[in-house]
């Protein structure tokens, strides 16, 4: 299968889950881009990274990323495998110089540790099918006072429930899209585009 190669976009609140932070994810060479809803643990364990930030005391993913130096395991790829009922799955390729492990693991979790060993992020091209969404102008990036990289995808996103969308038609689900899209609002349009996504499979 063939794989594309991914970069984080931005990473701003969630206004439509409490506690929860959208990581966007984009591909290097194109214009799809790939929202995932993640924890704010793990929110604030990628965006300390991010911005090189160094905490009084190791953080998880900091305490994993020694211990596998310690044992001369490197992290060689962070790949986001397979999607099933909204639920991203990835794993970690490790090496040890002599052999290659795949390690089963949260894609929230997997990206906080790929951006520790500065390795690739990749995923399949039809999972960037199936839940990418394309944009035609780059978000802006700006930094927080608490230094979270936020990008300003979601500051208007709507709370829309899904069942608001089935009494439309596809027509107007598209404009939605469209529109979603203009505003930068990527968790509203990545809802739509579930229940579009919904509607041809039936």
């Amino acid at each position: 299968m063939k794989k594309v190669r991914l970069e984080i976009v931005g990473l701003s609140y969630s206004q439509t889950q409490s506690g929860a932070y959208a990581l966007v994810l984009g591909e290097t060479t194109g214009s799809r881009r790939l929202p995932i809803i993640i924890g704010g643990f793990e929110a604030q364990a990628i965006a300390i990274e991010l911005e090189k930030m160094s905490p009084s005391r190791p953080l998880t993913h900091d305490l994993f990323k020694t211990f596998a130096e310690t044992f001369e395991i490197s992290i060689t790829e962070v790949l986001i495998y397979n999607l099933v009922e909204g639920i991203f799955y990835a794993k970690l390729l490790c090496n040890d110089g002599t052999k290659e492990v795949e390690i089963d693991a949260r894609t929230s979790d997997a990206i906080a540790i790929a951006v520790r060993f500065k390795c690739p992020i990749s995923t399949y091209e039809f999972i960037l099918k199936s839940a990418g969404i394309v944009l035609d102008d780059e978000p802006s990036i700006e930094t927080t006072d608490e230094g979270e990289k936020v990008a300003e995808l979601a500051e208007t996103t709507t709370s829309a429930k899904s069942d608001d969308y089935k009494e439309k038609s596809t027509e107007e689900l598209k404009n939605l899209l469209q529109t979603a899209l203009d505003e930068e609002q990527y968790e509203l349009a990545s809802k739509i585009r579930d229940e579009l996504n919904q509607r041809k499979k039936s």
